[in-house]
């Protein structure tokens, strides 16, 4: 493919925008970047990008381009996007224009829930079978920067995102991984079933050479690819555990309580995956064991902060929706004081009222949703609703008795009172330490 003379617009001037942006330079584009932010959204863009701040749908609806690069942050399907996509030959993301211009092998990974621990998972370990296994995508650093680098990686660990996939056209992993799906950004998508459908754009195009890793019971459509199953409930699938060993082929491959950091169900299952799609690259068990050694959960996924008086406190930040919250609750074993609430994303958290009769003593409800979410959790559990998270770790310190956790698991995004689900477990861990 060659973009020599072609007129590149990209959508979107944050990271992903600027690194597709380079790209298309690299190979001979005319670059033009568009957003509705102000000047100083564009401060230290490449040389020889034509910028255009404060960017309306008016302006768009007169571009002529061959190619529209769409931010995932920017929903597609939205009038913004129609109106710049009227005059271009195409619309696609920064990770299918990367992937264009990639000549190794892709480890792709998707699901509701996990694909930042297993994303990192296959890079620890390709890392050290030295296949490179860069973490790039919807985690670490955008595509485009690992394909403009001097010598890329034989092997991307590439975590994708519904909104990343909603735009491949080409994109081609060796191995896809498919940890699970729930409901999730229905402020986005008008159904369940278009969430679903831009997930399931991961496996389009496979071939039966290559490899699907996807957990038992996900009721998924006839696959091209070979599939192999990974299971924390049924012993038949390829790959299996009971949240302390994992076992394939009938033999022991990780003791995760001896070896790693890694606790609960959801972590054995995000260890599986991601072993299982390393094995399809070639890498024998001893170097997976060895990668694994004194692995530590990322940040804001079940981390332990601390224990003061007796009680833990988790920060599970990263559970930004319904199947996240349910996945921390379950993996629990000792009684819970549970902190929930976040932003409004049009969810159903009746699902989870069963699971607090089973593991809280009590919860505590925050931010904009605070109030329906605790006249929904009191007829399970005791809960109080306040505004902030710092009163939501006060309370909940009043509520957990010695013996107890704390779990901060919103089950919904932060941005109504933060930038992000980081700012948010950075501000719980600070607000944990401070205690007395």
């Amino acid at each position: 493919m060659t973009l020599t003379g072609k007129h590149i617009a990209i959508l979107g001037a944050g990271r992903s925008g600027r690194a597709a942006a380079m790209l298309a330079l690299r190979e001979g584009a005319r670059v033009s970047i568009w957003d509705t932010a102000g000047t100083d959204a564009f401060l230290g863009m490449p040389e020889g990008v034509v910028i255009h701040p404060d960017a309306t749908a008016e302006q768009g609806a007169k571009i002529l381009s061959d190619i529209l690069v769409v931010s995932p942050g920017i929903d597609t399907y939205g009038p913004y996007v129609a109106a710049f996509a009227e005059k271009t030959g195409e619309v696609i993301g920064e990770v299918e224009l990367a992937a264009r211009f990639y000549q190794g092998k892709i480890v792709g990974i998707t699901g509701t829930n996990g694909k930042t621990t297993t994303t990192e998972l296959v890079e620890r370990i390709l890392s050290h079978a030295l296949l490179g296994g860069t973490a790039c995508g919807n985690y670490g650093v955008p595509f485009a920067e690992v394909v403009l680098q001097n010598n890329p990686p034989a092997v991307v660990s590439l975590e994708l995102s519904s909104f990343q996939l909603e735009t491949i056209r080409t994109l081609h992993p060796v191995v896809t991984v498919w940890l699970n799906f729930a409901p999730d950004h229905m402020d986005r998508y008008p159904t369940v079933e278009a969430y679903r459908a831009a997930k399931l754009k991961i496996f389009e195009n496979q071939t039966a050479e290559d490899t699907a890793v996807v957990r038992t019971g996900e009721q998924l459509p006839a696959l091209t690819a070979q599939v192999v199953t990974f299971s924390t409930t049924d012993d038949t699938a390829n790959w299996f555990s009971e949240g302390k060993v994992i076992i394939h082929n009938g033999e022991i491959w990780l003791d995760l309580d001896q070896d790693t950091s890694l606790r609960g169900l959801h972590n054995a299952e995000n260890t599986m995956a991601a072993m299982a799609a390393c094995e399809a690259l070639g890498v024998s068990s001893t170097a997976m064991r060895e990668a694994l050694h004194g692995y530590a959960p990322p940040p804001h996924r079940c981390e332990l902060i601390r224990t003061l008086d007796g009680v833990e406190y988790l920060n599970d930040s990263k559970a930004t929706n319904l199947h996240a919250l349910e996945s921390a609750l379950r993996s629990q074993t000792r009684p819970v004081v549970l902190i929930a609430g976040g932003k409004e994303k049009g969810l159903d958290y009746s699902s989870v009222v069963p699971l607090l009769r089973e593991k809280a003593l009590a919860a505590v409800t925050f931010g904009q949703i605070a109030r329906p979410l605790a006249d929904l959790f009191s007829s399970a559990v005791s809960c109080e609703s306040v505004s902030s998270l710092s009163d939501a770790v006060a309370v909940a310190r009043s509520l957990a008795p010695r013996g107890s956790t704390i779990l901060l698991s919103p089950g919904t995004s932060s941005f109504d009172q933060f930038t992000g689900y980081e700012q948010r477990g950075n501000t719980f861990r600070d607000l944990v330490h401070q205690l007395r």
